[in-house]
């Protein structure tokens, strides 16, 4: 049993994903999955589809969203989806956030909120659906751009029609759910990856299974780094500011497959290139020491260390009566034994 809940427009969003499986495999790609998020006063519906579900493609699809409402909702609502919540938690108790889940909703002013159970966020869910019966069954596609023209085509046929659960025109509670929308910022916010990584000897830093540079002067060997990563630029700070307060140490393009080195040329300045050794004819070359004769060995202990000379050297040799008298104890004697003596 539950309470069943209304909201008020411009109140609240639902998201979820969808997995549509293998779409696309007939062109090379794998998986596919929708992205969704749903109005809840008037069940206006976004969708858009990816080939990923990671961090960056989460977020960004959220801007699509609400560039395709022309506003943000006061709050959304999510399921237990990594990229917004750390991890699982009792009912009743403060959910952990993701940190990029954090910022994205602090620049775009709007509350997150986690569903407990399935009937929390279920008119997004049944978009999704919606969305599979009205716009993919059927039909063929050769990549995502055409299946969102796809979605894009039947969203006014959708808001002409009047929704079951609250008898009215899709269109018209959707205008007035618009209009209760916050404005959206006039930056929209970069998400990144972030990790930390060491600086080699060689002032490369390995992400993704590429080398990316930073300045020498600015680092030392072994270094730990922050690398803030997006799809298309890769940013290496300082974890210390430094006495102006700037963490950035380098920017570059992301490399695109694995096994690319970028370096910039400026960042190896003041390390040694080889270049300035000093080259030599050979004419002029040192030469060796002569060896010594075996006889010139001085001392006991290089003679000790040559097995060849440590042989040549004599011992004396003195019976063991002399180290008696030295000591002043008796000689080892044997005692004869009966047979000779009888």
């Amino acid at each position: 049993m539950h309470r069943r809940f209304e909201v008020i427009p411009g109140a609240q969003a639902q998201v979820d994903w969808g997995n549509e499986a293998k779409i696309l495999a007939h062109m090379g790609i794998p998986k596919v999955y929708s992205f969704h998020m749903t109005l809840s006063y008037s069940r206006d519906p976004f969708c858009c589809f990816t080939t990923g579900q990671d961090l960056q493609t989460f977020f960004d699809c959220h801007r699509r969203a609400f560039a395709h409402f022309g506003g943000v909702p006061m709050t959304l609502v999510y399921d237990r989806t990594k990229t917004v919540f750390r991890c699982h938690v009792a009912p009743g108790e403060a959910v952990p956030l993701h940190p990029e889940a954090v910022g994205f909703a602090g620049h775009y002013d709007f509350d997150v909120l986690a569903a407990y159970r399935p009937t929390g966020k279920g008119r997004v869910e049944r978009q999704v659906l919606i969305v599979r019966d009205h716009v993919l069954s059927g039909r063929s596609f050769s990549s995502v751009e055409e299946m969102d023209a796809a979605f894009t085509a039947w969203v006014p046929q959708r808001r002409a029609q009047a929704h079951r659960a609250h008898q009215q025109i899709i269109g018209e509670r959707a205008a007035r759910d618009h209009v209760a929308l916050k404005p959206l910022p006039e930056t929209p916010y970069l998400v990144a990856e972030r990790h930390l990584w060491p600086v080699g000897k060689d002032c490369l830093v390995a992400f993704g299974g590429n080398l990316y540079s930073v300045p020498a002067r600015k680092v030392r060997p072994r270094q730990l780094v922050e690398i803030r990563a997006t799809k298309s630029q890769v940013m290496l700070h300082s974890t210390v500011a430094d006495n102006s307060g700037v963490t950035l140490l380098a920017t570059h393009p992301r490399a695109i497959g694995r096994g690319v080195r970028i370096v910039e040329e400026a960042h190896w300045d003041g390390l040694p290139t080889g270049k300035g050794r000093r080259t030599t004819t050979g004419d002029d070359l040192p030469r060796p020491r002569p060896e010594r004769p075996p006889g010139e060995q001085t001392g006991p202990l290089q003679a000790l260390l040559h097995r060849a000379a440590a042989t040549r050297i004599e011992v004396g040799r003195r019976p063991l009566s002399v180290y008696d008298e030295l000591t002043g104890t008796r000689p080892f004697t044997t005692r004869p034994s009966t047979r000779e003596t009888s």
